[in-house]
């Protein structure tokens, strides 16, 4: 039996389906975030921003409170990276994911990472911790202190990368400062976590929220590298495809995969959204030529917008006074129906972001739109 192959548009309306963003959806908070598998949260504010996009009637405060009663953390996870997560996904992935920890360390200390005994410094941070939370600033000099001979960044950075540690939210705007303090996740969640390191759990939950995709695809956002022998043992349990360039492609049998001609709203994504960064293959979601222009040489992941289901610029938020603007900058030109679906949602964005301000407003800078 032939494998169907799916276009481009295809590829791109399913995924946008998985990420909620064909059409707000009326599902709770917690919910969400487990569907999307966590938000990427390297800076405190985008997860609010994405759940904004996604969610019907989405509130600040829902989230907030998810992060006060601790049934979402903010923690080291997929490529390495900061995510906030449910609970339960922490406590059953945070195994699968230690390879990717492991592999950064010693892929950012290099020869120094030889000179450490990580067992021994984690069980000593881990006392620490538990201790009182405490941030990283501290940890270090702590262990300064315990092992004067001792690289200080090298020392705090190994801890980091195996000592399964979350953030402590606070009464902070978005729910963390940005000098956050730590505790151990068992003693923080009161609960032991997951010693499966397989990654099949985590490539299901992968497929359900940003299929089909390719094994490099699934290595892309979750920073393992070799799933091919793991993809091979769910193969039975999964549907195949082919892309117009003929790679191959797996997904869940009853995924969403809705037509290519569904229509797509216009839809604002913060810094960092893991639909920019969760396939090696972008071109579902942009031109090859605009990859460059959504990424700082610092590896920041601008703030981006979509039109007709795919990115077509970049944005940010002004604030002078009492007045927030929304500066879009698209990388072509844009037709009057989406600038002006843009305008009305941009202001929603800024007021939603800024809603201390009196006044909202958008601006879009060049290339204008269409006469």
């Amino acid at each position: 039996m032939p494998v169907p192959t799916l276009t481009r548009r295809a590829l791109n309306r399913a995924t946008l389906a998985r990420q909620m963003l064909l059409a707000r959806e009326k599902t709770p908070v917690l919910r969400a975030i487990e569907r999307l598998v966590g938000l990427q949260a390297q800076l405190a504010r985008p997860p609010f921003i994405g759940l904004w996009s996604r969610v019907q009637n989405f509130q600040s405060e829902q989230l907030t409170r998810l992060l006060q009663s601790r049934k979402v953390v903010r923690a080291t996870m997929m490529r390495a990276t900061l995510h906030l997560v449910s609970t339960k996904d922490y406590v059953k992935l945070r195994a699968a994911i230690q390879p990717v920890l492991r592999s950064s360390m010693q892929g950012i200390l290099r020869e120094r990472a030889q000179k450490l005994d990580v067992d021994q410094l984690s069980a000593e941070a881990r006392k620490y911790f538990d201790e009182e939370p405490r941030n990283f600033d501290e940890l270090r000099d702590h262990l300064l202190q315990r092992f004067p001979k001792g690289d200080e960044r090298a020392m705090g950075y190994a801890v980091r990368m195996h000592l399964p540690l979350v953030q402590v939210p606070t009464d902070t705007e978005w729910g963390y400062p940005g000098t956050a303090d730590f505790a151990v996740a068992e003693s923080w969640l009161g609960e032991p976590l997951g010693t499966d390191e397989t990654p099949h759990a985590l490539i299901l939950r992968y497929l359900a929220a940003f299929g089909p995709a390719s094994v490099t695809d699934a290595q892309t956002w979750s920073g393992l590298g070799g799933l091919k022998l793991a993809f091979e043992e769910l193969r039975p349990k999964l549907k195949t495809f082919r892309d117009e360039r003929g790679r191959e492609l797996f997904d869940l049998p009853k995924a969403p995969r809705p037509p290519e001609d569904t229509p797509a709203p216009v839809r604002f994504l913060p810094d960092y959204d893991n639909l920019i960064l969760a396939h090696d293959d972008r071109t579902r979601l942009m031109e090859k030529e605009h990859r460059s222009k959504i990424s700082t040489s610092s590896l920041r992941i601008l703030p981006t917008f979509l039109v007709d289901g795919f990115v077509a610029g970049t944005w940010k938020l002004e604030r002078k006074k009492t007045t927030a603007t929304l500066v879009i900058e698209p990388f072509t030109t844009l037709s009057k129906k989406p600038l002006a679906d843009l305008t009305g949602e941009g202001r929603l964005l800024a007021r939603f972001i800024e809603d201390d301000a009196i006044g909202f407003d958008v601006h879009v800078t060049r290339p204008s739109f269409d006469a």
